[in-house]
């Protein structure tokens, strides 16, 4: 499955020496990314319309950056040699693949420019298509970061990072907010490619899903009629085929899954890292999980909270696809506990029923019916939820069972689904925004109950007393809290894990509340945020 078309791979060598060069010349400072300002300059020797390029603009940056690397720079200026063709311009352009048969567009001045900068300065590397690695490391690692404007960052994500150091990291460490609900940001966290995880019960063809889309096997996996994943599996891009254990991938400071440490070794143990080389793995990553088994005596044996590693990705990811398949719809205790800890998530949810060829067009009528009843009791909302149905293998619809009607069903929804998971890079940026102004609104909220806790202990006796009376009404606090603040009640945590975590803690040693760190937060959701969304549109709008 084709995510994005690489505009680099089907360019003539010659003409990729050529872009190469412009690259160069477009970066004003050298860091790998061509800036909206960059583009406005560079673009408009192409003498084509404000309109033209803005939507040259809007179908090169694809994954709604802010920002061009070389490769949707490659794509600009062949959509550009298009439209001076008196060509029309849309994004089925780039699908259509007659993109890389053109020569380069023509750039007024261009030449002449090139020639008075080489006299001027030194050559520089060619660009790979990677935009180079930003200073943005340097400001998770460095206590003494310098403060930056949100004018000088080069990208949505960099601006981001800058928010989070400065604004919201400081209310986090001071309220322990990695303690109770997740832990604190890494670089990698900001620049991880969009996560997809699949949840089901054993033999429901999760492992299948994964190889049918990348249309090969994976390192580490195994498939059977019986449970034969027994470990979460993260499948992602690499230079070479292997798998790395748990333990090693989870303190890699270029992974982001650092915080799987808090579940410890006996989690670690059953956690692998897959790479391989693969054009979908470039812009996806997916998370193959451990089969859910029906019954309590399978739940007490495993090693570690399965439901709380489920709910630590599910945080992560883009996409959660529960799969189902016509003789396996019952949802057990597990798996309704796992299904209840995406509370919080639900935009993410996609139900697959799976191999669906099995039945009859009759029967399978029935099985759709049954699969909507049973997540009727277990998904608490009253919208239903978008159930693809078909048989996500290698293998020929079975048409002896369900019939053409049925084939043509399957392959419409199959369709559909791909559809989606096309979708998935394109709003990267979109969710990555949206996960932090739901985390810095979390924050803010735990702020507010920890200062609250504190103000109601005692100053000198009966100290034991008290905490233990907030924990037990811990639920008439938080409803104190929504009525001081005016929050949503919607938006409080869980109150029995809350409290489950909170006897672990002496709440007189808690932070009073700290007005300036609650209003540079408010200050970041009512301005930085806003102004760094304008300052990262279209260019030319």
């Amino acid at each position: 499955m084709e995510i994005l078309p690489t505009a680099v791979g089907s360019c003539p060598k010659e003409n990729v020496k050529i872009y190469q060069e412009w690259f160069r010349y477009a970066d004003s400072d050298d860091d790998g990314r061509i800036t909206g300002n960059d583009a406005t300059k560079f673009f408009a020797l192409s003498k084509l319309t404000r309109s033209e390029l803005k939507q040259v603009w809007a179908i090169a940056d694809t994954k709604r950056q802010g920002f061009l690397g070389f490769s949707e720079f490659v794509t600009a200026m062949q959509i550009i040699s298009l439209a001076q063709r008196g060509q029309e311009i849309s994004p089925d352009v780039i699908a259509s693949g007659e993109l890389d048969k053109l020569s380069p567009p023509s750039m007024e001045g261009l030449d002449a420019a090139l020639i008075k900068k080489a006299k001027r300065s030194p050559k520089k590397n060619d660009p790979d298509g990677t935009p180079q690695q930003s200073q943005s490391v340097q400001w998770f690692s460095s206590k003494s970061s310098k403060k930056v404007s949100l004018s000088s960052v080069t990208s949505i994500i960099d601006g981001l990072k800058k928010l989070y150091i400065e604004k919201l990291k400081p209310l986090e460490a001071t309220y322990r907010f990695s303690d109770f609900v997740s832990p604190l940001l890494t670089n990698s966290d900001f620049d991880a490619r969009p996560m997809v995880m699949l949840l089901g019960q054993y033999s429901t063809g999760k492992t299948t899903f994964i190889k049918h889309l990348l249309r090969s096997s994976y390192p580490g996996a195994h498939i059977g009629p019986e449970p034969t994943t027994d470990r979460f599996v993260v499948v992602m891009a690499g230079p070479d085929e292997r798998s790395i254990p748990g333990n090693t991938i989870a303190v890699q400071a270029d992974m982001p899954f650092n915080g799987l440490t808090s579940f410890g070794t006996a989690f670690l143990s059953k956690f692998e890292c897959s790479q391989m080389p693969n054009p979908l793995l470039e812009h996806i990553t997916f998370v193959d999980t451990p089969g859910v088994l029906s019954g309590e005596k399978q739940r007490t044996q495993r090693s570690y909270d399965f439901t709380g590693v489920t709910s630590w990705f599910a945080a992560k990811c883009d996409l959660i696809l529960l799969l189902f398949d016509p003789h396996k719809l019952d949802i057990s205790d597990e798996f309704k506990r796992v299904i209840g800890s995406l509370r919080g998530h639900d935009d993410k949810i996609r139900v697959v029923l799976n191999k669906a060829d099995q039945v009859d067009t009759q029967q399978l009528m029935r099985v759709y019916g049954a699969l909507m009843w049973s997540l009727g009791k277990v998904l608490n909302t009253p919208e239903v939820n978008r159930v693809y149905i078909g048989s996500f293998n290698d293998k020929p619809v079975n048409e002896a069972a369900v019939g053409p009607l049925g084939k043509d069903l399957f392959e419409r929804e199959q369709d559909d689904l791909l559809s989606d998971l096309k979708d998935i890079p394109k709003k990267a940026c979109d969710r990555r925004i949206n996960e932090f102004v739901k985390r810095a609104r979390a924050a803010k909220i735990h702020a507010y109950i920890i200062s609250h806790l504190k103000k109601e202990m005692p100053a000198m006796m009966g100290k034991a007393k008290a905490q233990q009376r907030l924990i037990d009404n811990l639920e008439d606090e938080f409803a104190k809290v929504q009525r001081e603040f005016h929050l949503p009640a919607g938006d409080f945590p869980n109150a029995d894990h809350f409290r489950e975590v909170l006897s672990g803690y002496s709440i007189d040693r808690f932070e009073k509340l700290k007005p300036k760190l609650i209003q540079n937060v408010d200050d970041m959701l009512g301005y930085d945020i806003p102004e760094l969304l304008r300052n990262f549109r279209n260019p030319y709008d």
